[in-house]
């Protein structure tokens, strides 16, 4: 066993592992964060895509010991006071889903891509989000959910407040504080 030290969504464990046990098996049988899945095993779906100190990171790919120190933020870490991080709420807005085995992952590679280009073009977001796989959208929506967030959370031009929130919203995002 080896122990490992992490903080994911905000809350800080420590725990004995396997020195083999997957970061993706490590976040759903043991802290129950079910909403990160698991694909294909083979880390080329993206479905169990997660946040590994503000990188979006294929948890299936990722031994869970490699994580000491650090912070993972989950599909189930976006949302904050009861409100959905805009990504989350473009896919919903916009339909971006159909079985939604894809969608956590899809979401949280759509935050990484943005917190990299904030205005990606069609080619772009398709081109950030190649490795994350959906068997059923044929992904129109999901690009359409991305561009939607992107200019959502753009910062008001002459107003503060917004773009210090939407600063907040990005760094929540990628875990950072």
């Amino acid at each position: 066993m080896a122990q490992v030290r992490v903080t994911v969504d905000g809350v800080e464990y420590a725990d004995d592992v396997e020195p083999r046990m997957l970061l993706v098996q490590y976040l759903r049988e043991r802290l129950g964060k079910t909403g990160t899945v698991i694909g294909c095993d083979t880390s080329n779906c993206g479905a169990c895509t997660v946040h590994l100190n503000g990188q979006s990171v294929k948890s299936c790919s990722v031994l869970a010991v490699q994580v000491d120190g650090s912070e993972v933020m989950t599909i189930e870490g976006l949302a904050r006071d009861g409100q959905l991080h805009p990504v989350q709420q473009a896919f919903n807005d916009n339909h971006a889903l159909q079985c939604g085995y894809c969608t956590p992952g899809m979401i949280m590679q759509s935050i990484d891509l943005l917190g990299d280009n904030p205005d990606p073009s069609e080619l772009e977001v398709r081109h950030g989000l190649e490795g994350n796989l959906c068997r059923c959208t044929g992904y129109q929506n999901i690009v359409r959910a991305v561009r939607d967030a992107a200019q959502k959370m753009k910062p008001a031009s002459g107003t503060p407040d917004t773009a210090e929130s939407a600063a907040t919203s990005a760094s929540v995002a990628g875990g950072g504080s």
